[in-house]
């Protein structure tokens, strides 16, 4: 069953909705963001990661992990709510927006408790991930993964389901 992502779209009276992102997010705020995010791609300390990225606003759990080159929106990461234990593996991708040509779209991520995000995947906005929940390696989410579930692929879809219990 494949469930819609939950995004707002906005229309872009301009026409291309990149050319003009300064007119959606403050770019004194973007550049916050975009420091504190891209320096966190290489810090070794995990617990710098989760100190530094909770100022751009994102909602971190306790002992979550990311590995290298994991890379968060820049532009809404205050849309990010990321469980404790979790872990996101080395150069993925979590996104909480969508510049196209006539709109652009914003949507919530929330990614559960003690869930495996594999290297080099990505999650697109409006997407929830369940507890316990693995996504393989170079994946995209675009939609919603249920708790316990190992998904993959592109797009990623459920592979199979952890028993009862399970990890």
């Amino acid at each position: 069953m494949l469930l819609m992502r939950r995004v707002q779209v906005f229309k872009s009276e301009k026409g291309n909705s990149l050319s003009h992102w300064w007119a959606v997010k403050n770019p004194l705020v973007v550049i916050f963001n975009f420091l504190i995010v891209y320096s966190c791609r290489y810090l070794p300390s995990l617990a710098l990661k989760r100190f530094l990225l909770r100022f751009t606003g994102i909602k971190i759990g306790r002992n979550a992990s990311f590995g290298l080159g994991a890379t968060f929106d820049i532009f809404f990461p205050e849309l990010i709510e990321i469980g404790e234990d979790t872990v996101i593996g080395y150069n993925a991708t979590v996104l909480c927006h969508e510049f196209l040509v006539d709109e652009w779209r914003t949507g919530k991520v929330k990614i559960g408790k003690r869930v495996m995000i594999g290297t080099n995947s990505t999650v697109l906005p409006g997407v929830e991930i369940g507890d316990g929940a693995s996504i393989s390696a170079m994946s995209l989410v675009n939609s919603d993964i249920r708790a316990g579930a190992l998904a993959g692929g592109i797009p990623a879809r459920e592979i199979k389901r952890k028993a009862k219990g399970a990890g």
